[in-house]
């Protein structure tokens, strides 16, 4: 630990920055030929709850030629301090400097990181841009779901890895292992790295714009770089990496518990969902798997909680085996389960029965939307009856306690559908007290959350305009207004935030101008609505508009694409075809259902992968 006393004594929890942690990885650096720092743009509570970086830095680990190591986002105190007396970013594990190490390696989960990205690239002593890096600097490597578009971010990021990390990692730290030791250059590396399956490298491609702002093309300009980028896909989670012995951080984290992955990918094709097609096919580990897993993870760390992990937990297929033994084991243990948001259609009072025997906590469903029709729009099958039918359920149960999540600004959502929601939250309350007094011991409360719709790349809205900032606010007054009952508290996101994540998520490698000058004029921690600098993204957006001639919420957000504009994501093949997803926009106007992939295979295209469901029906 190279910080010193005297700064650490001066910044809010200070074992942010010191490491050391249970399970930390120690490597002698003269005896290891990669030194790889995996950076999480975020504040070290939140990065030491993401499993994916968990799983990462175990296998990186495993090999004998590589090091892998942690950064995280130094928080603005610290930030302050480490400007004033010159102190670099160091990597908690050996506690030297990231410009001393051959990757640097991002995670994209959310874009409103993005001008930490650049802040850790800063604060390392590394140039942002990746023109102005030489030889002696690492390469900057960044993947992750926000990855599947990298065009915003790909005048700072050297190559970009598509897809799940646990199939191409290690073949990438192969190759560079080779072309170390045979003292290539940074070009023939990124050269070498383009040919492998699932690397982006932007260098090596051109856009060409068009008078109006949209792109007319966007070609590779190296023999090297395919036309099209295909994700890599974990043929199986039977046997898939997973730590086994993962870090147990020194102070209280966001999720402070065992993270279980059940499965990845998702059946249903809810028509919003980024993250159901991007994974897409549904792939499961086996229950006996799972409960070794869990058995193992409790002994290596002492976490007295289990939470399962996945995009519907509902939906594996072994879910009554799987919580049977996990039930009995942690009962003999005395480690509690913790589920995530359930389908309501598929609540089991019994189950929860079992799960919260001793203290009945909170309940959290999400319906996304008010009305039938609106709930058809974004395929999100489920009826008004199954939502009160689930709800009456848990309350004859003796929950009282429910959170419900919900959707501002869906496409072709009317004033009614935003009304509905208001008037079916009230209808959950009343199915409460409809109860026979015996069975309603303690007074209900209904927490109501909205958040404010983004159109994703690779969803069948990535076409459609997102609501302004202005139409957010009327919605959300509008609700509250509607909400009269005191049992039921309402909260809603902030428009700003979503306004700006719209801009970046849909956006071209033109944006990177305007991400640097949010982050110049002091941006930081965009996704904390605390932290959230509106000034700064003000000043940026007025930037931008001056010198490209483009307002960006316009462009970006308020602008709706025609089916045949090329889109700065074109070029990332996720296994779903433009076609299909132009049918599932086609069908939502009509508010026509597609059936869930265990019904009816609707050939999306992913069965091409040969993986998971797909592959086994």
């Amino acid at each position: 630990m190279k910080i010193p006393d005297e700064i650490l004594l001066q910044v809010e929890k200070p074992a942010r920055y010191i490491g050391g942690e249970i399970n930390m990885v120690k490597k002698d650096t003269t005896k290891v030929d990669i030194r790889f720092a995996y950076a999480f743009p975020d504040v070290y509570e939140v990065g030491m709850s993401h499993l994916g970086s968990r799983i990462l830095y175990e296998l990186m680990n495993e090999r004998e030629d590589t090091y892998c190591e942690r950064v995280y986002s130094p928080w603005p105190d610290m930030e302050d301090i480490m400007r004033q007396k010159g102190f670099p970013l160091c990597a908690l594990e050996s506690g030297d400097g990231l410009a001393v190490f051959d990757f640097v390696g991002f995670t994209l989960q959310h874009e409103m990181s993005y001008t930490n990205i650049l802040n850790l690239l800063n604060l390392s002593n590394i140039p942002i841009y990746a023109k102005d890096r030489n030889e002696a600097d690492p390469i900057i490597i960044a993947g992750g779901p926000c990855a599947y578009n990298p065009e915003p971010l790909a005048d700072f990021v050297d190559l970009f890895y598509i897809g799940e990390g646990e199939v191409g990692l290690n073949a990438l730290l192969d190759l560079y292992g080779e072309l170390k030791a045979g003292g290539a250059n940074k070009l023939a590396a990124l050269e070498a790295f383009a040919k492998l399956p699932g690397i982006y490298v932007p260098h090596f491609y051109d856009v060409i714009y068009k008078a109006d702002g949209t792109i007319a093309s966007f070609e590779p300009n190296h023999a090297a770089a395919p036309k099209t980028v295909k994700k890599l896909l974990l043929k199986s989670m039977e046997g898939a990496s997973f730590p086994k012995k993962p870090l147990i951080p020194l102070i209280e984290t966001v999720h402070d518990r065992i993270s279980l992955e059940v499965f990845r990918g998702c059946m249903r094709g809810c028509r919003f969902c980024q993250a159901g097609f991007i994974y897409r096919p549904l792939r499961e580990k086996q229950p006996e798997e799972l409960l070794a897993q869990a058995k193992e993870l409790t002994k290596s760390t002492g976490y007295e909680e289990i939470s399962l992990l996945s995009l519907s937990t509902s939906d594996y297929s072994h879910f009554g085996k799987l919580m049977e033994g996990l039930i009995d084991y942690c009962d003999e243990e005395t480690v509690n389960i913790s589920l995530p948001s359930q389908r309501v259609d598929a609540f089991s009072p019994e189950l929860m029965e079992k799960i919260q025997k001793n203290r009945k906590s909170s309940l959290t469903f999400a319906p996304e939307a008010g009305t039938q029709r609106m709930r058809d729009v974004i395929n999100k099958q489920i009826t008004e009856e199954e939502i009160l039918e689930g709800l009456g359920r848990a309350f004859s149960g003796g929950w009282s306690k429910v959170k419900l999540y919900f959707m501002l600004g869906l496409p072709t959502e009317t004033d009614e559908d935003v009304e509905a929601i208001a008037a079916l939250a009230q209808k959950i309350l009343d199915s409460f007290y409809k109860l026979p007094k015996d069975l309603r011991p303690q007074p209900p409360s209904i927490s109501l959350s909205t958040s404010c719709f983004t159109p994703k790349p690779h969803t069948p809205f990535q076409w459609d305009a997102q609501d302004g900032r202005q139409l957010f606010m009327d919605k959300q007054r509008n609700l509250k207004g509607l909400i009269k009952d005191k049992k039921i508290k309402y909260s809603y996101h902030d428009s700003w935030q979503s306004i700006l994540e719209g801009i970046i998520s849909r956006g071209d490698r033109r944006l990177a101008g305007l991400i640097y000058k949010a982050w110049e004029y002091g941006a930081r921690f965009d996704s904390w609505s605390e932290k959230l600098n509106k000034e700064a993204w003000d000043k940026a957006l007025n930037w931008f508009s001056a010198e490209l001639g483009l307002d960006p919420m316009d462009f970006y957000t308020y602008r709706e694409r025609s089916f045949d504009e090329v889109l700065p994501w074109d070029f990332i093949d996720i296994g779903i075809p433009k076609g299909y997803f132009i049918k599932e926009k086609e069908k939502s106007l009509q508010a026509g259902i597609t059936p869930n992939c265990r019904e009816v295979c609707m050939n999306c295209g992913i069965a091409g992968f040969e993986r998971g469901l797909c592959h086994e029906q």
